[in-house]
Formats: C-alpha cells, sequence, structure tokens
C-alpha cells in the first residue's frame, strides 16, 4: 500500500498540515522540521499524488502534446524537442495521438483540461482546430506547432511552408522540368494549403501555371501518395516531376512510379517535405525541405513556460522558422 501524508506524519510526530506545508516548502515550517520530514518520505518512498496537488495548484506538472500521426517519424522529433524542454523544468508529457480526427482532438483536449495539465502544444488535424479550442475558453496556455491562424492572439512555432515549398519547385525549374504535380496531404491542414500556394506562385512567377496537370490532396499518408500517384499513372498523366506535401507522400509517390516501371529520377523527379530520420538513407536518397523538427518542439514549450510564468495573456507569440532544401538523389536535369 501507498505510504500516505498521514503516514508521514504519524512517523514524524507532527500534524497532517505540518507535513504537506513541509512538502511544499512552506516558509512557515523551520529548515530543520522540513529536512526532516523529506527524509522520513524519502525513506518510506512516498509519493506525491500529483492529480491531488493540481487540484490544489489549480494545475499540474503536465503538459499536454496532441499529434495527428505518431507513426509519422516527423512527430516523434517534434515531440522529443517538447519531452527534453518540458524535463528541463520538471514537467512530464501527456501525448496524445488524434489520427487527424477533429472530433478526438477535441475530445483529447477537454481530457487534459480535466486532468489540469499546465498548458497544451497541438499539432492541429484541421483548418478549423483553432475556432473549436477557442471556444473551449481554456485557462492554461495553448501553442500550435507546424500550422498557424490569423487570429493573432493565438501562439504558433512553424516553419515558412509557402517559402519551403516554392523552394523546392523553383529547384525542379531550375533542373529544367516545366510538367510539375503538386501531390498534398489533407485538404482541411493550412499547412497543406500554404504548401500548396508556395508552389502555385512558383509556377506563376515562371509562367507555368497553365502546364499543371496534377493538384491533389488526401491524407498525410503513403497509401495516399501511392493511390494518387497510380491513379494517375493509370490516366496516363505521368508529370515530369512531383512536389509532395510530406516525405512520406513523397514515398508513396516513388513505390507508385516504380511499381509501374518508372525510374526515379531517370523518369521523374520527386521533392519530399520534412526531411525524416530515414529519407537521408542510401536507398531512399530523397530530396526534400527540412524542418528544424526537435527545435521546433523545444521552442513550442518555451513559449508555455513563459506564459505560466508570467501569467501572459492578449498577444499571441509567432516564430516562422526557415526552411532549407536538402538536395540528394531523387532529382535530375530534364
Amino acid at each position: 500500500m501507498a505510504v500516505t501524508i498521514k503516514d508521514l506524519a504519524k512517523i514524524a510526530g507532527v500534524s497532517y498540515a505540518t507535513v504537506s506545508r513541509a512538502l511544499n516548502d512552506h516558509p512557515e515550517v523551520s529548515i530543520e522540521t522540513k529536512e526532516q520530514i523529506k527524509k522520513i518520505a524519502r525513506e518510506n518512498g512516498y509519493s506525491p499524488n500529483e492529480i491531488a496537488r493540481g487540484l490544489v495548484k489549480k494545475n499540474t506538472n503536465t503538459l499536454g502534446l496532441l499529434v495527428p500521426d505518431i507513426s509519422n517519424p516527423y512527430f516523434p522529433e517534434v515531440a522529443k524537442g517538447v519531452e527534453d524542454r518540458a524535463n528541463r523544468e520538471g514537467y512530464n508529457i501527456f501525448l496524445c495521438n488524434t489520427g487527424w480526427n477533429t472530433e478526438k482532438e477535441i475530445q483529447y483536449i477537454k481530457t487534459l483540461r480535466d486532468k489540469r495539465v499546465a498548458g497544451i502544444i497541438i499539432a492541429p488535424a484541421a483548418s478549423d482546430t483553432y475556432k473549436k479550442v477557442k471556444s473551449l475558453e481554456l485557462d492554461n496556455p495553448v501553442v500550435y506547432i507546424g500550422s498557424r491562424s490569423d487570429d493573432r492572439s493565438m501562439s504558433f512555432v512553424i516553419i515558412d511552408n509557402e517559402k519551403a515549398s516554392s523552394m523546392a519547385t523553383e529547384y525542379l525549374i531550375e533542373l529544367g522540368h516545366t510538367d510539375i504535380a503538386f501531390i498534398g496531404g489533407n485538404e482541411n491542414s493550412v499547412a497543406n494549403e500554404e504548401r500548396f500556394n508556395g508552389y502555385r506562385n512558383a509556377l506563376k512567377i515562371h509562367g507555368l501555371e497553365r502546364e499543371v496537370h496534377i493538384v491533389k490532396g488526401s491524407s498525410f499518408n503513403r497509401e495516399s501518395g501511392f493511390n494518387l500517384m497510380s491513379a494517375s499513372i493509370k490516366e496516363g498523366r505521368i508529370p515530369h516531376a512531383v512536389v509532395c506535401a510530406n516525405d512520406i507522400i513523397a514515398l508513396g509517390v516513388i513505390e507508385a512510379l516504380e511499381s509501374n516501371f518508372y525510374n526515379v529520377p531517370g523518369d521523374v523527379s520527386v521533392v519530399g517535405f520534412d526531411d525524416i530520420a530515414y529519407a537521408s538513407l542510401p536507398k531512399i536518397n530523397l530530396t526534400t525541405v527540412a524542418q528544424p523538427k526537435y527545435d521546433m518542439g523545444s521552442m513550442a514549450a518555451d513559449i508555455v513556460f513563459r506564459k505560466i510564468g508570467a501569467r501572459q495573456s492578449g498577444a499571441g507569440n509567432h516564430i516562422v522558422l526557415q526552411p532549407a532544401l536538402i538536395k540528394r538523389g531523387t532529382c535530375r536535369k530534364r
């Protein structure tokens, strides 16, 4: 049976209230008494009930982190950044995988609120996430990661998605490609929309928009990339190059091309987005746009802690990081 504060009070020969104050470093308790009670607590394996403490403090030493797809290697790197930053403050992480389901996402947020987490970091499942979360009127800080809202009172850490996608498209144009496709992810995602806009703007600058014959979006997974590219091949629509909304989609696109006897990059060049851990493996060698995933997670947690400490309200904190194009082996000159 777990040792309780009442058990410690009995061992120390003091009141329950004195033990509670000592463990919480209350100034009215002498240093000697604090040290004695903490020593007894250690010797008896006492572990504080964080939920009970949270009822008193109005929150626990826990952050909530919501991601839409933990199987995508992008999100574990973000989560690691959040976790390491939180651990330095003595906080733990409550990780929730929403599966790109907005109803599940909101239910998780309500659960985190009821558990009195100190703050919530969200990689949103869709563009309407912001409005739904705002309607909950949460007391604790919320920071969005990877995607942003036009509401300037909200805090976010993102990469410049439009610039990143434009960079990828410009690179393909420099290689001589004119028929360039974009295969996107969830069409309700703000990040997906921004990446498409960057692609389209680059084509407009070079007078190539009319040449586009594939612009699609479905989901941010390998199956979506495979199915969309396979359908295009079946219809006889083979682009010179493809800009993909993330690396997982790019892997599905490459799989579809190669299973239909098209060579990458010999026949079709492919660019991904994210620079996930195994994009650089020799057999993949994917050209992609890199995001500082770990740093994004760490910065998002840092915003939460600044808001907790300062009790900030009003204007949000906005961090926009710059992308980097990583040139590897899935692109070649036309």
